[in-house]
């Protein structure tokens, strides 16, 4: 898609500008004097002497040797540094970097003395194996080797880097293994990573000098790279060693251009971010007005009944039971656990454990791809090099399933959430509820046991999430397993759920119907998420609750815990009252207070209003009822609460 960038620019300081431009004049000076200094009548004879041809072939024979050798070696060191923690890391590191900062003929003695015949292992590799490595080719390509390797190791850790894990875990939740993770998510995402550093490896280890020729000698058609030839021209010879040195210089520059600043970029891996707007023709977050409805097409997979139980530890301290089929909304504040006890079912969170039963099947021992158990993060985290239809078969691949049968399958589920038209796309070319719908796909086509979504409609504008919303209340209906749905929508909790679960702070708070939930939330953040008031507070010995910020609230059923027990007052914004004056008559709770702000909540206003002898009040009013009342920001009103609308909820 075509995008329009402005492009601002800026005048550089001149104190600046001309220490650059004479860097840029240092740096290029010695470019200008092999261009200035070649004999380009005699180039071609001097590339094609016969000890020139020689040295050539041995160097690309030496560089891709030792490219090969990287690669073997490189990358797995590579993915350990960005992946796994462990003691001495930083000294690892610092041996990659070491060759990088240490002068080259310092590397020949260090290897010399390392792998030499009377090195520290020369000896064994030669008595054991006959391997002799200084003074052959082998060794030239050791020496290659250890010069280059860094620049492989460190473009790759910063692409691995780079490289969101919610790629990978989503991977694994769909049944595949951490080598199948590797080579089908990982390798082809930090693609860009890899072909900057190999690139840059293979032009290093063509152009080293100083260890090879302290390490391996300097024979001809045995150790004698292009380098080391010019080396030897220079004295006998200067304008062939300089028509030799525009050789290496244009296969280097030919090796930077081609990398076109990945490397400066610290190769970085590069995900495309799903454009705000369509192409013409597509569809926005919403449906696309020719793609199919959902197709009534009969689950793919055995109809398998699995029940949950799961005993969570550590940061978070639950026990949660639940029946075939059932769908549990996951709802609480920021901090309160939610993600980490997703985690915890997935097995991928060291911060709680969970003994979980999926069925008649105790998965607790097993690894994250063999529990059973689909994750839908936030983001959907569809694989970028995939296409729909590839990440929606990814799952049953994973699982052993023939790919034929797999794509086969995998076209069902997109057509039943009604992306099947969307099978040969790319995620870039996907618009947020297209995308959200195709990872749902991936996610039912697993057969999982366990079904996670974390927060799946939260990207989603109002119109695409009620149909999503409505799609997915359908498919989790034929589910066999049970589904957790971590939220902060009421409207979600209420039409997808059959149970909400109310955390706060990694325990259970609340564990009831939507509809329980509704009438009496047992929490401050649940009650206000659902639009309403909540006061927390302590039952007074008249019955009356006094409020734990400032103030007294009147109630018409008093709790039936004694004075001094916590309770939580739920008023609707509905029931309360705004007036200019103040009321007379039935209202006995009556404060005076200020408009803060005024919102639209569909058809209808939500005013805030602070008062010195209350806690914040929400009321709810008609934009009529606020026109006649003449309500603006800071106007002084009067609200009032019959003792009749108050809910008390005991803690």
């Amino acid at each position: 898609m075509p995008r329009s960038r402005t492009r601002v620019r800026t005048r550089p300081p001149f104190t600046l500008a001309v220490p650059a431009l004479l860097a840029v004049a240092f740096l290029l000076m010695p470019l200008v004097g092999i261009l200035a200094r070649t004999e380009w009548g005699d180039l071609g004879a001097h590339l094609t002497a016969p000890g020139v041809t020689q040295a050539l072939k041995l160097s690309l024979l030496v560089s891709c040797w030792a490219l090969g050798l990287s690669l073997v070696l490189g990358v797995p060191l590579a993915w350990l540094l960005a992946r796994v923690e462990f003691r001495g890391k930083a000294l690892v590191r610092s041996l990659v970097l070491l060759p990088m900062v240490l002068p080259p003929t310092v590397g020949g003695v260090a290897l010399l003395l390392g792998f030499g015949r009377r090195g520290v292992l020369g000896p064994w590799l030669e008595n054991t194996f006959g391997i002799v490595l200084p003074f052959h080719t082998s060794g030239a390509v050791v020496a290659a080797t250890f010069v280059a390797m860094p620049f492989l190791v460190i473009s790759l850790e910063g692409a691995l880097g780079g490289l969101r894990p919610g790629f990978e875990e989503t991977a694994a939740s769909l049944g595949a293994s951490p080598v199948r993770v590797f080579l089908t998510v990982t390798l082809p995402m930090v693609a860009p990573g890899l072909v900057a550093g190999a690139a840059l490896t293979w032009a290093r280890a063509l152009g080293e000098f100083g260890a090879t020729i302290t390490f391996a000698g300097n024979l001809p058609g045995t150790t004698q790279t292009l380098p080391l030839q010019v080396y030897l021209l220079l004295q006998d010879s200067p304008e062939a060693a300089t028509s030799l040195s525009l050789l290496l210089l244009a296969i280097a520059m030919a090796v930077l251009v081609g990398l076109r600043g990945r490397w400066t970029t610290g190769a970085s891996v590069r995900v495309r971010v799903r454009a705000r707007e369509d192409a013409p023709g597509d569809s926005t977050d919403g449906d696309d007005p020719a793609a199919p409805a959902d197709v009534p097409v009969k689950a793919p997979g055995p109809a398998e009944q699995w029940a949950l139980h799961a005993d969570v530890t550590g940061h978070n301290q639950l026990t949660l039971d639940a029946a075939p089929g059932t769908t549990i909304a996951v709802v609480g504040p920021n901090g309160a656990g939610k993600t980490t006890l997703l985690r915890a079912l997935l097995g991928l969170t060291p911060r709680a454990h969970a003994r979980l039963r999926l069925g008649e099947r105790d998965v607790t021992a097993l690894p994250p791809h063999r529990r059973g158990v689909a994750w839908v993060p936030q983001e959907g985290a569809l694989f970028p090099h995939l296409s729909a239809l590839g990440n929606t078969a990814y799952g049953l691949r994973a699982q052993g399933v023939r790919r034929a049968e797999a794509r086969r399958e995998a076209q069902v589920w997109l057509d039943r959430l009604g992306v099947g038209h969307l099978a040969h796309r790319r995620p870039a070319q996907l618009s947020g509820g297209q995308a959200q719908r195709i990872a749902l796909a991936r996610a039912l086509a697993a057969r999982p046991r366990l079904l996670l979504l974390d927060e799946p409609l939260a990207a989603l504008d109002q119109t695409t999430r009620a149909h999503v919303r409505h799609t997915l209340r359908r498919h989790l209906e034929g589910f066999g397993g049970v589904c957790l749905i971590v939220t902060h929508d009421p409207v979600e909790a209420v039409s997808l759920a059959d149970r909400v679960l109310v955390l706060d702070d990694g325990r259970t708070l609340q564990d009831a119907s939507p509809a329980d939930v509704t009438r009496h939330p047992r929490s401050p953040w649940v009650a206000r998420m659902l639009g309403r008031n909540a006061w927390p507070g302590t039952v007074d010995a008249d019955g009356t609750l006094v409020l734990a910020g400032q103030g007294r609230l009147v109630v018409a059923e008093p709790p039936t815990a004694g004075a001094g027990a916590p309770a939580l007052a739920v008023i609707a914004p509905e029931a309360v009252s705004v007036h200019r004056e103040k009321p007379e008559g039935s209202p006995r709770n009556v404060w005076p207070g200020t408009v803060r702000e005024i919102t639209t909540a569909g058809s209808r206003l939500r005013v805030l209003i602070a008062s010195p002898e209350a806690p914040d009040l929400v009321a709810e009013i008609t934009p009529q009822a606020a026109f006649d009342l003449g309500l603006v920001d800071g106007a002084e009103v009067w609200t009032s609460v019959k003792a009749t609308e108050v809910s008390v909820v005991e803690l």
